[in-house]
Parts: structure tokens; sequence; C-alpha cells
């Protein structure tokens, strides 16, 4: 008898505890874990149950001391609404509210006289400060009712990037519709329905289902590797290019080739998310960073040069005759000045963006070897960048049976690549060699707390260190004796760095515009050990045919400006 009471007490003193542990693991979830949620729901109990308060995962930019900067978030306001059935002075009403906030005479006059009218929605997002005026008044038929929308503090900054939160086609749920907002969406979306089970009906339902509900595995805020000063300081460049020589596109990416975390990206013309009702050109909402691809010209010599160090088929002291220009298959190609330089080595042929010495280099290389390695570099496939609607690059000429193209694209005509996906295989220049995957997301706050790493740290072997670093060698000698005649040269820091000026293709029809050019330049440093690689590039620059004569002001000002933010130490 006394063991079975014994055991009964035991099985009782088990229950309890069971059931304590239950009651405490809901009571954290419901604090903690969803407090805010709850807190929300808490302060609506005045508002009709059809209203449902907005609610998303944030996104944060990093400041270069780890510090987190809100990029997108969620704002609390007021829904202003009235009851015309209710409203017994029309002309009073108006008059009190537009005392406090903007309204449209005629249009609220109207509305509010509708004798059979029950419900209409006048004003969205009214701060609390002019809501709390108005709840003051006390104006029959006026009501107030709280709601949250997607806001994005810096405006401008960072649009191409962010993208923003629209009506999809059925015109009643809210999602992201470009940027990281439409490309992380299931984990920046909230399922708010779940907030609103009854507590003790599902008290008893399993320990297992609090513990893991299923819809919060993925849920939280973005933490990305975007730096807000940097990309403040590579927006007010681009705009600045872009008054100086008027192009009709521009873009910049600022990464770090090692990691492949973009601090930086931004183009031209922009937009700005909070007030999406001012943008004229839904074009506008399209990052042509990784949606566009272009013809990049002689930026993509250095990848060649250095498949062709590679392979051993050419030093930077192998010499050739530069004629000014040489025919294959029939097509004549020509130094960008036509001119002859006699006897030549490798490195003035970079130096000096000589395409017929890159038409040498290429046959020394082979048509399908140089074809090969140049897919190895990942032109012909998406980046893997967590932004949405990636393009692949254009290089069927890569599989043509003749010479003449794979000549073209060793100087970056005849191919066609985003600029995201130029950025990567640069970057596999500065970096030793390897193929990195570029990406905006660093981590994931979670929703139901702690934090995971995403960032991506797969790399693929494209070059040899030993490539990497005499192609880097040759670009510093580039800008050290060439760039603007060796004049941007700094003393204390070597900088990696080649122009390109490319023709622009005609639409629809073969050959190239004339007068048309496509300016780009990038660059890394400090060269041996490069923290960060600057893309630049503009469409259509106007009064200047050059790449170095537009871009190379704005990229040194991006070099200056990370040497002296990040304090970066000199290397020479």
């Amino acid at each position: 008898m006394r063991a079975a009471f014994v055991l009964r007490v035991r099985f009782l003193l088990a229950g309890v505890v069971l059931v304590g542990l239950v009651l405490t693991t809901r009571l954290y979830f419901v604090q903690v874990v969803h407090g805010d949620a709850y807190g929300e729901q808490a302060t609506q109990q005045y508002v009709r149950s059809t209203h449902n308060i907005f609610d998303r995962g944030s996104i944060y930019f990093t400041l270069r001391t780890g510090e987190r900067i809100a990029a997108a978030s969620i704002r609390t306001g007021y829904m202003l609404a009235i009851n015309p059935m209710r409203i017994t002075d029309v002309d009073r009403t108006y008059e009190a509210l537009s005392r406090i906030i903007e309204l449209d005479e005629e249009s609220f006059k109207e509305r509010a006289s509708r004798p059979d009218d029950p419900y209409e929605e006048i004003a969205n997002r009214i701060e609390p400060a002019d809501a709390d005026a108005i709840v003051a008044l006390r104006l029959p038929g006026v009501h107030l009712y709280r709601e949250q929308w997607r806001h994005y503090p810096g405006n401008h900054l960072g649009s191409h990037i962010l993208g923003f939160v629209g009506y999809g086609h059925n015109g009643h749920v809210l999602h992201g519709q470009y940027g990281l907002e439409r490309y992380w969406e299931s984990v920046l979306e909230r399922e708010s329905s779940k907030l609103y089970v009854n507590f003790f009906a599902e008290v008893f339902t399993g320990l297992r289902d609090l513990i893991h509900d299923e819809g919060f595995t993925r849920q939280g805020s973005l933490v990305t590797t975007v730096e807000p000063i940097v990309q403040q300081s590579l927006e007010t460049i681009l705009t600045r290019a872009q008054e100086d020589w008027g192009a009709r596109q521009l873009g910049g990416i600022v990464i770090d080739p090692r990691t492949g975390g973009i601090y930086a990206l931004a183009s031209l013309p922009s937009y700005n998310p909070n007030h999406l009702y001012l943008t004229g050109n839904s074009q506008v909402f399209r990052n042509i960073l990784v949606e566009n691809v272009y013809e990049m010209g002689s930026i993509i010599k250095p990848i060649a040069l250095a498949i062709g160090l590679d392979t051993g088929a050419i030093t930077a002291e192998t010499t050739y005759n530069d004629t000014g220009s040489v025919v294959i298959d029939t097509a004549t190609i020509r130094n960008f000045d036509g001119r002859a330089r006699g006897v030549v080595d490798m490195q003035a042929v970079l130096n000096n963006s000589l395409n017929v010495g890159m038409a040498y280099m290429t046959r020394k290389v082979g048509t399908q070897v140089l074809g090969e390695r140049m897919r190895a570099f990942g032109f012909g496939e998406e980046t893997g960048i967590d932004l949405p609607f990636e393009v692949r690059g254009l290089i069927d000429n890569l599989d043509s049976p003749r010479d003449l193209e794979y000549a073209t694209a060793s100087f970056g005509q005849g191919i066609a690549l985003t600029p995201i996906a130029t950025v990567r295989a640069l970057s596999a220049l500065a970096n030793g060699g390897n193929l990195i995957t570029p990406h905006l997301v660093q981590a994931i706050d979670y929703y139901k707390g702690g934090e995971g790493r995403v960032a991506p740290d797969d790399k693929v072997r494209v070059l040899s260190p030993e490539a990497s670093e005499e192609i880097t060698r040759m670009l510093v000698d580039t800008v050290d004796t060439t760039l603007r005649g060796g004049n941007v040269k700094k003393d204390r820091y070597s900088i990696a760095a080649k122009t390109g000026t490319a023709q622009i293709a005609r639409e629809g029809a073969r050959g190239y515009e004339e007068g048309r050019y496509l300016h780009s330049l990038f660059g890394y440093f400090p060269a041996y050990d490069p923290q960060f690689l600057i893309f630049l590039f503009h469409v259509e620059p106007q009064g200047a045919q050059y790449a170095s004569e537009t871009l190379t002001e704005p990229f040194m000002e991006m070099v200056d400006l990370l040497i002296n933010y990040y304090e970066v130490p000199p290397d020479r």
C-alpha cells in the first residue's frame, strides 16, 4: 500500500513538474519571443479585427565598428477613417482636421457627405503626435486606427539593394518586390495569424509543438555586409560623375575580394522606396548591376592575360612586333589609336591597352583553352548573389569555330557580362585565384532568438596564386606608370587597376555604334593583400572618349575615402 502511495505521489509530482515546464516554456515564448507582437495585439483592442497590423523583419546595414543601423524597419502611426452617417457638420469637421493634417477639401467633403456610407478611409501614416491632436478634438464620426508600414530611414540610400514592399498581383498581400525584400521574403515575412491561438488550448497540444514552431523556423531580420558610410559615399561619387559626364546609366560596387562581402552597391538612376508614387518610370526599380549585361571592354584584358600567365603561354616579358592592326578571319583588329608600337612586351600590352597584343596572346594560349578558362571564371553563369532577377552573361562567341571571336573576347568585346559577374571574376585576380560568391547578407537575427551565419564561404580555384600575384604586379605597374601618366600613383599604397572603354553594340543589328561607349574602371588595394575591390562604370558618358578621363577621379576619391575611413596601413 505504502509503495503504491509513494508511486502515485511521484507520478503526481512528475505531472506537476511537466505542466510547470510547459507553462514556463510558453511564458518564455509569450513574453520574450513573441512579446513585441503580443504587445501590438494588446494595444489594438479598440481596433476592428479587420485591420490587421502589418509586421516584417528588419534589414540592417553594418558600420565598420560592427554597430547595426536599420535600413528597413517598421514604422507605427495611425489611419484616419470617418463614419459619414455620424458626422453632423462636414465643414466644421474638415476645418478642424485640416489644421492638423493635409487633406484635399473637395474629396473629403464629398466622401463625408454620403448619407448611407458608414465607413471611409481618409488618410494613412499619421504621426502619433497628430493622432493625439485629432483624438483631443472629439469629433463625431472620426476614428483613428493604429497601423504599421515599411519604412526606409535612408530614403534613397541603398534602394537597389533593399528593394521595397508592395502588393502582389492579387492586390491583397504585401510582400517584397525587388532587392533583399524579395530575395529574402521567406525570412522577412511574418505570419501574424500564429499569434492569436488560444493559450490554454495550445498548452495541452504537446511540448514539442510549443518549442518547434515550424512557421518561425527561418523568420528573422537580415544583417548585411553593407557599410552605410561607404554606400553613401559611393552614391555621392556616382551622382557627381553623372553631373560631370551625363551618362544615362551609372553603377558601382565595392566588395571584399577575399570573402565576397559587399560594402556598397549602387546604380543610377535611383528611387526613394518611401515615396514610390514619385517614380515616373518603373524601369528604375531594375538593378542593372545584376539584371543587365554589357560588353565591358579592356577591364577583361587582365583576366585573359592572367590565363596566359597561368598556362605558361606568356610571361610579362614575352615580346611581339606590334603593327597597330592585324587581320583575323578577314576582320581587322586595331589598337585603340591605330598606332604601331614595334617590339613590345606583355606589360606594355596591359599598360597601353593594346588589342593587337591581346590577339597575339590569344594565339599563344589557344582559342579552346582561352574559352574554357574564361568560362571557369564564371562568365556564363549566375554568381549566386542574394538579389532577385540575376541573369547570365552572353558568351556564345566562346563557342565559335573562328579565331576572331576569341581575340575580341580577350579584350572584352563580343561577350556581355553583368557588372556583378565581372566583379566576381576580377576578384579572383586579387585574392590569389579563387572564385568567390558575392553576397549582401551575412547573418539572420532569428525571430525566435539567436543568430545564424548565412554568408557563403565557398571558393573555387580558377587561377594559381603565382599567376594572381604576377597579374597584380603588372596592374600595379599600370597605375604607377601609365594611369593618368603615373600622376595618381600613391607612394605609400600599392593599387592595382585597369580602365576599359568598350564600343556599344547596335541594337538589332551587327556591329557597333559610332561615338557611343561604355567606360569602366576596376582596382583593388592594398594590392598584395586587398581589403577592397572597386568597380565603376557608366554608359554613354558625354564629352570624353576614354574611361581614364571620366572615371579616374571618382575611383581615386573612393580609394582615399576607404583608406582614411578604415585606417588602412600603408603597404609600401
